[in-house]
């Protein structure tokens, strides 16, 4: 997924493209880039919209309803500690002059990435994307590790392990994973080694 709808438009990932591939899947259970503190409030209280605009607009908008029409079961599978995210900003030690550098120099590597939308069926979700991803946070790991290694991967570490708890949870079901396109190849590198899976990637 990009969270953006103005992407979501441009790029033609539209929320009607992401509903026909969940319905073409045919999952029993979805899971998603959602805080579980975030999906316990949700079902508290279905106004409740989280923390800093968290879960993604396309939760609320599409997968929530979907996954009560259609009676998939979710799980929430995203990892953020709220009270120190921010002091972990990989740019947050920088001068200001500098973090404007790096932030110019970011918004390159995400504009690389976005040039490679349609490289495979399903936009955004390839061979191509995910490396100049990788190649975009290896250079972050080289401007903090100590935020890369807190934000992207012990948050990868801690989504996995969400996802591999599921799969145990629904031996034989069909799982489908909906997350934001940065972090495909880190879930698919980190199920490959899963036994007894078949792990489809892309789903086209």
């Amino acid at each position: 997924m990009t969270h953006d709808e103005g992407l979501r438009q441009k790029y033609n990932l539209t929320l009607d493209v992401i509903k026909e591939l969940i319905l073409e899947f045919e999952p029993d259970v979805i899971c998603g880039e959602v805080l579980p503190s975030s999906w316990k409030q949700y079902q508290q209280d279905r106004s409740h919209r989280g923390y800093w605009g968290e879960p993604a607009s396309e939760y609320w908008d599409l997968i929530f309803p979907l996954c009560e029409e259609k009676k998939y079961e979710f799980v929430p599978i995203d990892w953020v500690e709220l009270d120190v995210w921010n002091d972990f900003d990989p740019f947050h030690s920088y001068g200001e002059l500098q973090k404007q550098q790096l932030n110019a120099e970011l918004d390159e590597w995400f504009e690389r990435q976005l040039s490679t939308w349609a490289s495979g069926p399903i936009p955004l979700n390839s061979a191509a994307y995910d490396r100049v991803t990788k190649e975009k946070y290896e250079w972050l790991e080289r401007i903090n590790p100590q935020a890369h290694l807190l934000r992207w991967v012990c948050r990868h570490l801690i989504m996995n392990q969400r996802i591999k708890n599921a799969i145990g949870q629904h031996a034989g079901k069909r799982l489908l994973c909906i997350v934001g396109a940065d972090h495909n190849h880190a879930l698919y590198e980190g199920l490959a080694p899963v036994k007894d899976i078949q792990l489809v990637y892309p789903l086209r």
